[in-house]
């Protein structure tokens, strides 16, 4: 029996880009493209990067009134069943960490949800071929139902480039970020060099002013984070995407 083809807005994802129908510059008009993943942008929402120590982006969120999610796609045998032994040992390092955690049921199989005081990470993932894209949604506790279901939808609608180069399994497979987005990267990494250089130059008056901005803090600190306002980038325009059933339900 013939399937239907696979198209973007039919909530069917996530979409391996190998198998699905829609073309490519449709894609353009409704995704981020971040290179090995290609994520549905969140009308009303913002996108940062968060950079790793040698200036390379590392993670790219998606950051909702709901609280924040990032997708992120990584290598994987051929057979499937990586994301079960992920789920496993995630369970018990974030127990380990003092997380209160759970286990349960989604659209895609075992959902991992970690509680901590006024919060909650939910950790969604999917196997693919030769890839597994993992969904992780953040935020207050108060928020946690509808920012499930918002993270749903956007898996729902993600889309992987696995491309053709070899990577151990478990590997990230590479973030690239799209020209603008990069180039509103660097110009913010270039203004906290400037703001770091003006602190080394005027200890007493630059130290609060670089404590206050993206990024400046201490070693042990997370990894800088760049924001740039989502406007810029186009918003889904399918009648019937997911992301828009998701809005209409929320307004309705």
């Amino acid at each position: 029996m013939a399937t239907e083809p696979l198209r973007i807005g039919t909530a069917q994802g996530p979409y391996d880009i190998d198998a699905l129908e829609t073309p490519a510059e449709e894609l353009g008009n409704s995704h981020l493209d971040l290179g090995s993943v290609l994520v549905p942008v969140v009308e009303g929402g913002q996108v940062t990067v968060e950079m790793s120590a040698d200036h390379q982006p590392q993670a790219v969120y998606l950051v909702t009134p709901h609280g924040r999610i990032n997708v992120t796609a990584f290598a994987a045998p051929k057979s499937p069943g990586q994301w079960r032994e992920v789920v496993r040992e995630l369970a018990e390092s974030l127990r380990d960490e003092g997380a209160t955690v759970s286990i349960e049921d989604g659209h895609w199989g075992r959902e991992v949800v970690a509680v901590v005081p006024g919060g909650e990470h939910r950790f969604l993932g999917v196997d693919g071929p030769r890839w597994m894209v993992r969904c992780v949604a953040s935020g207050p506790d108060d928020r946690a139902d509808e920012l499930a279901r918002l993270a749903r939808a956007v898996l729902a609608e993600s889309v992987v480039r696995r491309g053709s180069d070899p990577f151990p399994p478990r590997d990230p497979l590479p973030v690239v970020l799209p020209p603008v987005l990069a180039e509103q990267v660097a110009a913010a990494q270039q203004q906290m060099q400037d703001g770091q250089g003006t602190a080394q130059g005027n200890p007493g008056a630059g130290a609060a002013g670089a404590a206050g901005a993206p990024g400046t803090a201490g070693p042990e600190s997370a990894p800088p984070t760049v924001a740039a306002d989502d406007e810029q980038e186009p918003t889904p325009r399918s009648s019937g995407s997911a992301m828009q059933r998701f809005r209409r339900d929320q307004r309705g």
